[in-house]
This record gives C-alpha cells, sequence and structure tokens, in this order.
C-alpha cells in the first residue's frame, strides 16, 4: 500500500469496502479502521455487522462520525464511509462543510502512513425529486471533488471492478 491518501469512490455495493479490507490484510503494519456508519433502523444494523465481521479483530477500530477524531500517525487508516460524515454534517445544518472537508484532507494528506478514504458516488443516479436531496447530492459531490484533489490516487470502484482516476490537469497535459 503506498503512502499517502487514497479515495475510493463508486457506487452502493460496488465493492468498496470490500477492496479497502483487502489492502487492508495486505498491508504489513497495523491498520485503524473508522466507521462512520450509525444504525438508524435493522437493514442499516445488519450492514454494519457484516462490515465488522469482514474486518480482523486485530484492526484497531474506531466509531464514530467524528472524522476529527484523532489518528495514528504511522500505519493504515481506513475510513468507511465519507458519505455517512457528510450525511451528519448536512442534517446537522453545518454551514461550512466543504471547508471541514478541506481541513480533513490536509490531515489525512499530512499522516505519515497511508490513508484509504471510502465515499459513494451519489451524482450518478436518478435526480432526487426533493430540494433536500438535491442540495445534498450537490454538497457530497463537492466534498468528493476536494478530497480527490488532495488524494494521490483515486480509484473508481464498480461492479468489483477498479478504474484509475486521472486529475483533469494530467489529461490534458501535453
Amino acid at each position: 500500500m503506498p503512502s499517502g491518501l487514497t479515495l475510493l469512490c463508486g457506487g452502493a455495493r460496488s465493492g468498496k469496502s470490500s477492496l479497502a479490507v483487502r489492502l487492508g490484510l495486505d498491508f504489513d503494519g497495523p491498520v485503524t479502521f473508522v466507521a462512520t456508519a450509525t444504525p438508524g433502523d435493522d437493514d442499516m444494523a445488519a450492514r454494519i455487522e457484516r462490515h465488522r465481521a469482514e474486518r480482523p479483530t486485530t484492526w484497531a477500530t474506531i466509531e464514530s462520525v467524528d472524522l476529527t477524531v484523532p489518528l495514528p500517525d504511522d500505519g493504515l487508516v481506513i475510513i468507511d464511509c465519507l458519505t455517512m460524515w457528510t450525511t451528519a454534517q448536512f442534517l446537522g445544518e453545518t454551514t461550512d462543510i466543504t471547508q471541514r472537508a478541506e481541513l480533513l484532507a490536509s490531515a489525512w494528506t499530512s499522516r505519515r502512513g497511508p490513508t484509504i478514504v471510502i465515499t459513494n458516488e451519489v451524482g450518478l443516479g436518478v435526480v432526487p425529486t426533493t430540494e433536500l436531496g438535491r442540495e445534498f447530492r450537490d454538497e457530497h459531490g463537492r466534498v468528493n471533488a476536494i478530497v480527490a484533489a488532495a488524494a494521490q490516487r483515486a480509484l473508481f470502484v464498480v461492479a468489483g471492478r477498479v478504474v484509475p482516476l486521472t486529475r483533469i490537469e494530467e489529461y490534458f497535459h501535453d
């Protein structure tokens, strides 16, 4: 696992979390897993339990939607997922979500050890029918773009496959 920040972005059930676990299993050193989901209903509680069962018990686990929690400077950190963080900020009526995302991305890139951040791409589906849904989609798109811009690597995960994402500047570079 190379050092720096890696963003794993994709749709629901695309394989993002499974990929992160595989990368963690291959990592030669300590792994800290930050889980941001909260069990709001029976389905989400079952999903959380499935994810817990996928992870080795030897990994340190932090269960918190607060991504400003202190992280170890060394070792691999996996954050699953940024979408739940954006949701908590959005529903908490935070007005500076993008500024907070910039601070988080900066902190993650300044760690000595590698950081993997998992997030959902929510802009590829049907346009939400509510204004609140459209506002969330747009805000989370901005958060994803901020973290992707700071990341050394960004991968799009779809149907269990990985597609590397190229920076716009690199794409048009002659």
